[in-house]
C-alpha cells in the first residue's frame, strides 16, 4: 500500500508541474514587406488569379466583395478581383474582363502618379479592382520583371497593349480603301511599264510622273485605282472614292518619269492608276471611351468587298472629325428594321396586301464599332463585336 501511495504523490507532483510550465512564445509575424507601388484608399478586393482562374472564379470570389456597396459604372457579371495581362491582350479585352460596357474603361481607370504614360500596360502588369467610397476603380501593379522605380522601363513601346489588334488595322492601313478628292488630285500615277505591257504585274518596270517633290529612293508606294464614288446617304454628298488596291512597288531611281520596280500585285494595275505612300502608321495607345457627342451615321464602305460584316472587319463610317467622333470612340451597331404589312385582320381568304398598313420593325443593335482614324467626313474603325449580320447601309449610334 505504501508504494502505490508513493507513486500516486509522485504523479501528482509531475502534473502540477506541468500546469506551471512557461508556454512556449510564438514567434512574431515577418514584417510586411516593403513595397513602392502606390496604394489607395478604400476596400481593396485583389488576389494573383489568372485571367483563366478569374472568369471561372469570378462568381465565387465576389461574395466578400459584394458586401462593398457599389456606385456608377455597372461591372462585368462575373469579374475578377483582378487581371494579370497576358501577350495578344487587348485593353478592349481588358476593359470586358471588368466592365459590362467596355467603354467606360476612363471612368473607373486610376492613373498612377508613379507611371508616366498610364496607358503602357504590358504582359506580366496586374490590374486590380479596388472600391474607393463605393465606386470600382482599376489600379496597375506592376510586374516582377520591370517594376517602376525612377528608372525608365526596358520594353519597348511595341510590347504594350494596345486598344485593338495592330495586325489588323496595320493590313488595312497598308492597303487604302478609301481616298478624298485632294488626295486623288495631288497623288502621283503611272505612266506606262519599261515594255509598254498594257497590263502590269509583279517585276515589271514601272514609270510614273505628278511627284510633287523627289521621290526617295527605295520608298515604297501602294497603286490604288480610283473607284465608284462613296455617297452620303443622309444628304447625297460625295465623301470620297473606293480605292481598289493593285499592288505595291519601291522607287528605284528619281526624275520625270520616276522609276519604280514592282514588287506585289494582287490584280490588274493600269496607266493612270495612283500612287498612294505606304507604310501609314496609326497611333494605338488611345483608349475606348463614349462618344462627347451625339452621333447618328451609317456604315458606307466595307474592306475587301465583303457583304456580311463580321468581328474584327475594317469599316468606313459617313462621320467624323467634324462630327466630334475621335480615335477611341465605341459607337453601336444596329440594322434597318425592315417594313412589312400588317396582315393580322385579314381574312384567310382574302391574302393580297391591297389597303394593308405598312409597319416599320424597329432598329435592333448588331454589333458594336471602335474608330481608329478619323478624317473630317469619314472614319475607319473596327467592328469589335457581331452579335448578328452586318451589312453596309446599318446605323451607328452612341452606345
Amino acid at each position: 500500500m505504501q508504494g502505490h501511495q508513493i507513486l500516486g504523490l509522485l504523479l501528482a507532483v509531475t502534473v502540477v508541474a506541468g500546469c506551471h510550465t512557461q508556454p512556449s512564445i510564438p514567434k512574431a509575424p515577418p514584417a510586411a514587406l516593403a513595397s513602392d507601388e502606390p496604394t489607395a484608399e478604400g476596400t481593396a478586393v485583389g488576389d494573383e488569379k489568372t485571367a483563366m482562374e478569374a472568369a471561372v472564379e469570378g462568381q465565387n470570389a465576389r461574395t466578400e466583395s459584394a458586401e462593398v456597396p457599389r456606385k456608377g459604372i455597372p461591372l462585368a457579371d462575373n469579374v475578377p478581383d483582378s487581371y494579370v495581362v497576358k501577350r495578344g491582350d487587348t485593353l478592349w479585352a481588358i476593359a470586358k474582363v471588368f466592365l459590362r460596357d467596355p467603354w467606360y474603361w476612363p471612368e473607373i481607370w486610376q492613373v498612377n502618379p508613379q507611371i508616366q504614360n498610364p496607358h503602357r500596360i504590358y504582359p506580366g502588369d496586374t490590374l486590380r479592382l479596388v472600391f474607393i467610397d463605393g465606386k470600382p476603380q482599376i489600379l496597375l501593379q506592376r510586374g516582377d520583371a520591370a517594376r517602376v522605380q525612377p528608372r525608365v522601363r526596358s520594353e519597348p513601346l511595341e510590347a504594350a497593349i494596345t486598344s485593338i489588334p495592330y495586325a489588323t488595322v496595320a493590313a488595312f492601313m497598308s492597303k487604302p480603301t478609301v481616298l478624298d478628292r485632294e488626295q486623288i488630285k495631288h497623288a502621283p500615277y503611272l505612266l506606262a511599264t519599261r515594255d509598254l505591257h498594257v497590263v502590269m504585274s509583279e517585276g515589271d518596270t514601272l514609270y510614273a510622273r505628278g511627284f510633287g517633290d523627289p521621290a526617295e529612293l527605295g520608298s515604297r508606294y501602294n497603286i490604288v485605282r480610283v473607284g465608284d464614288p462613296l455617297i452620303d446617304p443622309d444628304d447625297n454628298r460625295v465623301l470620297g472614292y473606293d480605292g481598289i488596291f493593285t499592288g505595291s512597288g519601291h522607287v528605284t531611281r528619281q526624275g520625270d518619269p520616276t522609276t519604280l520596280i514592282m514588287t506585289e500585285s494582287s490584280r490588274e494595275s493600269r496607266a493612270g492608276d495612283k500612287l498612294i505612300p505606304g507604310g501609314v502608321e496609326v497611333p494605338l495607345d488611345f483608349i475606348p471611351s463614349a462618344p462627347r457627342t451625339k452621333t447618328d451615321g451609317r456604315i458606307i464602305s466595307v474592306s475587301d468587298g465583303v457583304t456580311v460584316i463580321g468581328q474584327y472587319e475594317v469599316v468606313v463610317v459617313n462621320r467624323g472629325a467634324r462630327d466630334g467622333l475621335a480615335p477611341g470612340n465605341v459607337l453601336g451597331v444596329f440594322d434597318t428594321g425592315p417594313v412589312i404589312y400588317d396582315t393580322a385582320k385579314k381574312s384567310f381568304f382574302n391574302l393580297n396586301t391591297l389597303g394593308t398598313k405598312q409597319v416599320a420593325l424597329p432598329s435592333e443593335r448588331t454589333g458594336t464599332f471602335m474608330v481608329f482614324k478619323t478624317f473630317d467626313n469619314i472614319s475607319y474603325g473596327l467592328v469589335m463585336e457581331a452579335t448578328n449580320l452586318i451589312h453596309v447601309g446599318d446605323k451607328v449610334q452612341n452606345p
